[in-house]
């Protein structure tokens, strides 16, 4: 570093020091962001220039988590880089009042150190906005894979959409867990709601029955269609021994007589439970 590039960075630290509250309130007002929210990213940023060195480690950990913050408000990632970048505006101001040639030396190094802090904001905004992305997600996975409970000992699980591997993660999951919480010895999967059924489709459903029979619970799979049956015989796909059923009403009567309640239908239904006599 020469001798010139010393004295003007020094003499832009030290506007940064003399004019902070001039020029925080200009960046407030350019970025359109409180003051307060900026005030502690300014400080660390004076108080890494002060440093040997200027280490840049703190201001880099706010910009991180304004980025956070910002991504998981709904903004865009140039808003929040331009909220960085506006700082060098509110600096050159004071550095066209002082009019030196230090001091106008000097704001092209701190331009070219604001352009890399905003980079890095950028970069921070896209991890965070991915992590924002990823976890609404698996809320959607959630949600869109419900564990209900049909009768003593019956549980269902009403399949909608398309089934790839990590909803099928999701759906075993919550079947393994529902079956531990409720000690069911069956479990309905219903996939009338599964657009169209091929042989991956079938893999990832015949491993959620297998980690079912694992927890001593037998699974029947409902809502086989016409068309997703003739799928199922041209792919050439074997269930085995796996129960299967057209609707989740014919699962639900066939779950029930295996837990031992019997029907019998005149003019109204009407529920039998057997016992066995000891």
């Amino acid at each position: 570093m020469t001798v010139h590039a010393d004295v003007a960075r020094r003499r832009i630290k030290e506007l940064l020091g003399s004019a902070d509250e001039q020029i925080l309130r200009r960046w407030s007002t350019i970025a359109q962001a409180p003051a307060d929210e900026l005030r502690e990213l300014y400080q660390a940023l004076r108080s890494s220039l002060a440093q040997e060195g200027d280490d840049l480690t703190d201001v880099r950990g706010l910009l991180a988590e304004l980025s956070r913050s910002r991504a998981r408000q709904g903004y865009t990632p140039s808003d929040t880089a331009r909220a960085v970048y506006s700082l060098k505006e509110a600096v050159y101001e004071s550095v066209e009042v002082d009019g030196g040639a230090d001091a106008l030396r000097g704001f092209i190094w701190f331009s070219r150190l604001i352009d890399d802090l905003g980079l890095y904001t950028i970069e921070a905004y896209a991890t965070a906005r991915e992590k924002v992305i990823m976890d609404q997600a698996e809320q959607l996975l959630e949600l869109s894979t419900p564990v209900v409970k049909l009768w003593e000992g019956i549980v269902a699980v009403p399949l909608v959409g398309t089934l790839d591997s990590a909803r099928t993660q999701v759906v075993m999951e919550k079947l393994l867990q529902i079956l531990v919480d409720t000690g069911s010895e069956h479990a309905v999967i219903d996939i009338t709601g599964v657009p169209a059924v091929d042989t991956q489709v079938a893999q990832h459903l015949l491993k959620t029955v297998v980690a079912a029979r694992l927890m001593g619970a037998e699974c029947v799979i409902s809502g086989i269609s016409p068309q997703i049956a003739h799928t199922i015989v041209t792919l050439g796909i074997e269930f085995g021994d796996i129960v299967t059923k057209a609707t989740l009403a014919d699962a639900l009567a066939y779950t029930l007589r295996c837990s031992g309640i019997e029907f019998s239908e005149r003019r109204r239904m009407r529920i039998a439970v057997r016992t066995e006599e000891s």
